[in-house]
C-alpha cells in the first residue's frame, strides 16, 4: 500500500501529488483536476476551490479513489450538480468526486420501475418517466439536483419526497463494497438520510404507475407553474432553512419583513423568504451573514429556531 507520507513529507507538496497517484490507480477516463472552483459547480455560484476535483469514469474507479482517501486519511465529499449546497469562500482541503460521468447518468424503464444512476439529472428522470407514461415522480421535475443528492436529502417539492417514491437504493461503502439496501434500512427522515452519511448513492429504483400520458402532462404543468410562479431565477442554492414544525420558513422571514434584506451580494429573496439569491458578486461569507442575520432575527421576534436546510462545507478564507 502506498501512502502519501511515504512519498513527500511536506504538506503542501504532498497536496500537490495527491492526482498523481490517484491517477495510477484508476483509468484514464477518470477525470482529475487540481484547485478545481467549486463556484462553477453549485447553484448558488459562490465558494473556493477543491485541492482536488475528480470525475470517476465508472463503479471501480470511484471504489479506487474512495480507499486511497481512507488509506491517507484524506477528506472527501460527494457532490451532485451543486443544489442545496455552500461551499465556504476558502474551500475544500481534501477530494471532491463528482458522479457526473455517463456510467452514474443512466435512466432505464423497467415495467413500471425506473432504474436511475445516481447522477441523473432529476429533470431527465421526471421527464422519461413521462415518456414511458410512468407516474410517481412528477415532483422531481423542478428540483434542480442529481438523483444521488436528492437521496441523500430526501429532497422534495409539491407534496412529495424523494424517498415516497423509492423502492431500493445501491450504495457503496467507504471500503468500496457495494449492495442494496431499502429505504426502511437507511433511516430516512425529513430532508436526511442517516445511511447515506457513510454511504455514496450509486443508483435507486422507483416504482411508478402507469397513467395517461396527459395527465402526468397536466400534473408536471401545474407544478411547474406554482414553482416558477413563487421562486427566484437568480442564483440559489434553494431553499435554506428547513420549515420549523409551527410555520413555514419562508412565511416566517416574509411576515418579519426580511424579504429583501442584504449582506453584500447575498440577497433574500423578493419572490421566496426561504431563498437567498447571488446578485453576481456574492460570497459565501455574504451568504453566511446573512443567514446568521435571519436566525438571530427569528430567534428574537418569535422565538423559533431555525436549521439549515442547505449543506455548508469547506474551510474559511
Amino acid at each position: 500500500m502506498t501512502l502519501i507520507a511515504d512519498i513527500l513529507e511536506e504538506p503542501m507538496t504532498a497536496k500537490a501529488n495527491i492526482p498523481d497517484v490517484l491517477a495510477a490507480r484508476v483509468s484514464r477516463a477518470t477525470v482529475i483536476r487540481r484547485d478545481e472552483p467549486l463556484a462553477k459547480h453549485t447553484t448558488l455560484r459562490v465558494g473556493g476551490p477543491a485541492d482536488v476535483y475528480v470525475e470517476p469514469a465508472n463503479e471501480d474507479d470511484l471504489a479506487s479513489v474512495v480507499k486511497f482517501c481512507g488509506e491517507n486519511e484524506i477528506k472527501f465529499f460527494i457532490l451532485g450538480r451543486g443544489s442545496n449546497l455552500l461551499v465556504r469562500d476558502g474551500g475544500f482541503r481534501g477530494v471532491v468526486i463528482c458522479l457526473s460521468q455517463p456510467a452514474f447518468s443512466k435512466i432505464e424503464i423497467v415495467g413500471e420501475r425506473l432504474h436511475c444512476g445516481a447522477g441523473a439529472k432529476l429533470k431527465n428522470v421526471s421527464v422519461e418517466a413521462k415518456r414511458n407514461n410512468l407516474s410517481g415522480v412528477e415532483f422531481l421535475e423542478g428540483i434542480p439536483g442529481s438523483v444521488g443528492g436528492a437521496l441523500r436529502m430526501n429532497a422534495g417539492a409539491m407534496g412529495g419526497a424523494t424517498f415516497d417514491a423509492v423502492e431500493s437504493v445501491r450504495v457503496m461503502d467507504f471500503d468500496g463494497n457495494i449492495s442494496e439496501m431499502s429505504p426502511k434500512e437507511m433511516a430516512v427522515d425529513y430532508r436526511s438520510c442517516a445511511a447515506l452519511k457513510n454511504h455514496i448513492a450509486l443508483g435507486a429504483v422507483f416504482r411508478c404507475r402507469i397513467l395517461p400520458r396527459a395527465e402526468i402532462e397536466q400534473c408536471m404543468k401545474a407544478f411547474s407553474e406554482k414553482r416558477w410562479g413563487s421562486q427566484p431565477a437568480a442564483p440559489s442554492a434553494g431553499c435554506i432553512f428547513k420549515n420549523p414544525g409551527a410555520i413555514p420558513a419562508g412565511r416566517l422571514v416574509d411576515e418579519l419583513g426580511l424579504k429583501g434584506a442584504r449582506v453584500g451580494g447575498a440577497v433574500v429573496s423578493a419572490e421566496h423568504g426561504n431563498f437567498i439569491v447571488n446578485d453576481g458578486k456574492a460570497t459565501a461569507r455574504d451568504v453566511l451573514e446573512l443567514i446568521s442575520i435571519l436566525k438571530a432575527k427569528t430567534k428574537a421576534e418569535r422565538g423559533i429556531e431555525l436549521h439549515t436546510e442547505v449543506e455548508i462545507i469547506g474551510e474559511e478564507n
